[in-house]
């Protein structure tokens, strides 16, 4: 985003949206003292130096009534952020949650009932997530291959859902060192989670919502200081999505 501020037109553009909420959480043992944002002041959390989940932090926590500078950070690798919560070295994380979750149930941990998952999306933090971004020079001089691909992506992903053990069986077959069963479980949440929302449901897989990416687009250019931000169309093209039939998908 900081490129479409700087050079308008010159940043690539996103043409289908996968994840329809940002997957960025905090996290805390379940018999942690902090059952609220607020109680977060005056503790010690963990994050990379620069995660997403951290510099988004202050917008959410002064939507929270939340006092930042209350807050105390130390920085760690990315791999290291549930080990160090877990054995108390920080009393909470900033994470990435689908990545997270998993990260738990390898460590022996149950996420859904020994974490406590405090999701931005839920806080006041608007943001969209992972999708297909692509260069506009190939969307120029290749239009009719932006179609296919976005139309295989969509078609992938309505197969997804409506046989995950397919999904993953096929996985299997590119990837046969994974963990099956921990894969399933991860797709399961993420669809849970970060993809099978009331607004997926409304509109259709790939899409956005004008107005909430305008949003996005302003709560990222707050938590990120920029000194200006692209219209929503700069950021979004809708004109290689399937139609909405083609889109429409529940949850299994």
């Amino acid at each position: 985003m900081q490129n479409a501020a700087a050079k308008p037109g010159a940043a690539p553009v996103m043409g289908y949206m996968i994840y329809n909420r940002a997957p960025f959480a905090l996290i805390v043992k379940s018999n942690s003292p902090v059952k609220t944002l607020k109680d977060l002041e005056g503790r010690t959390l963990g994050s990379p130096a620069g995660g997403a989940a951290l510099r988004m932090f202050p917008l959410m926590a002064a939507r929270n009534g939340v006092d930042a500078s209350k807050v105390k950070w130390t920085n760690m690798a990315p791999n290291l952020q549930e080990q160090m919560m877990l054995k108390d070295h920080v009393e909470g994380s900033a994470v990435f949650s689908v990545t997270s979750y998993m990260n738990l149930v390898a460590q022996g941990v149950d996420p859904d009932k020994d974490i406590r998952w405090f999701h931005y999306g839920d806080h006041g933090v608007d943001l969209y997530g992972n999708g297909v971004l692509v260069s506009r020079q190939f969307l120029k001089d290749k239009p009719q291959a932006v179609a296919g691909l976005v139309r295989a992506i969509n078609r992938a992903l309505r197969d997804t859902v409506a046989d995950p053990d397919a999904a993953i069986a096929a996985l299997m077959k590119r990837e046969p060192l994974l963990n099956q069963a921990l894969e399933k479980r991860r797709l399961l949440y993420t669809l849970r989670t970060v993809m099978l929302t009331p607004e997926v449901a409304a509109n259709g897989m790939g899409d956005v919502n004008d107005a909430r990416m305008a949003r996005a687009i302003a709560q990222v250019k707050e938590a990120f200081e920029l000194a200006s931000a692209p219209a929503a169309g700069e950021v979004f093209d809708r004109r290689f999505l399937p139609p909405p039939a083609e889109r429409k998908i529940a949850a299994p």
